[in-house]
This record gives structure tokens, C-alpha cells and sequence, in this order.
């Protein structure tokens, strides 16, 4: 009978992990309105620098049918997410009714003038690399796996900085 119960208890752990991946996504909640944004940026442009990455800044908000659309994408496409992990620190900065967070959109040029979602690289210093307007990864009613796959490539810090980055 002991026997039995370990066993079970070892496939019930085996289980666990494929459990955990078929958990559905929450996408009501990718943004947090209440974060205080500025802290948070420190903190994930430090994490960026000890990882040798950059930070990837998804603005938009939970309102935002496009931003979970992209935010599902790249999770559910193991390519897609290898190239962020390998690459970026990910924050999804809100821009809702409740918090526009405006001063950091102001220092980082006004991204949103492309609407939402919009991307924007920051280095591991937290200076500006590039704003992409999502618009231009998309393709008919989703994105383009290819043209995300480009941009994430192609600002990378092995392609900016390769130098720094090659036994990475």
C-alpha cells in the first residue's frame, strides 16, 4: 500500500509542471495601474545591467485589446519568447485613466503619440534605444511573427553592442 501511495505521489509531481503550462493566461491584468512605475524602472534597468540585457517597455493598459493580443503572441510562440528572455528585461509600463504615467513618457519622448501597444527599448543604463510602433508588426487581426521576431533581434545587445556580449 506504501508503495502505491509513492508512486502516485511521484506521477502527481511529475504532473505538476505540464499543470502549471496549461494554465490559462491573465489577460486582465497585464498592467498594474497602482505600480509606481519609476521605482519599478529603476529596479528592471539594474536587473537588465547584472544580466547583461536590456529593458523592453510594453506600454499600454488592461483596456487595451491590441497590448493583450501582443502580450499572447509572444507567450505562446516558444521562439518569441527564447529571443525576449535571451534579450530583455520585460516591464509593462500602464497608461490608463487612473495613471497615464506621464513624466516618464515625457522623458522617454512620447511614445504613445503611436497608440497602444507601443515598445521601447531602453539600454541597461535606461537610456532610450528605440520606439516601435507595434502597428508596423502587425498582420491582419494579430502580429507577424517574423517582423517581431526582426525588431527583437535587432536591438538586442548583441547587435548593438557585440563586443560586450560574445561568450554571453
Amino acid at each position: 500500500m506504501m508503495k502505491l501511495f509513492w508512486i502516485c505521489s511521484a506521477c502527481l509531481l511529475l504532473q505538476l509542471p505540464v499543470l502549471k503550462a496549461q494554465a490559462p493566461l491573465d489577460l486582465e491584468h497585464i498592467y498594474n495601474p497602482a505600480a509606481n512605475a519609476s521605482a519599478d524602472l529603476e529596479k528592471v534597468t539594474q536587473q537588465a545591467a547584472k544580466e547583461h540585457k536590456y529593458v523592453l517597455l510594453q506600454i499600454g493598459g488592461n483596456w487595451c485589446i491590441w497590448c493583450k493580443r501582443l502580450y499572447k503572441f509572444v507567450h505562446d510562440d516558444a521562439e518569441l519568447t527564447a529571443a525576449v528572455q535571451k534579450n530583455y528585461i520585460v516591464y509593462h509600463l500602464n497608461y490608463s485613466k487612473e495613471n497615464k504615467n506621464l513624466p516618464i513618457l515625457q522623458k522617454l519622448g512620447y511614445p504613445q503619440r503611436f497608440g497602444f501597444p507601443v515598445l521601447v527599448i531602453l539600454d541597461d543604463k535606461g537610456n532610450r534605444l528605440h520606439t516601435q510602433n507595434s502597428g508596423l508588426l502587425e498582420s491582419a487581426d494579430s502580429y507577424d511573427k517574423q517582423k517581431v521576431l526582426e525588431m527583437l533581434k535587432q536591438w538586442s545587445p548583441a547587435a548593438l553592442n557585440p563586443a560586450n556580449y560574445v561568450n554571453q
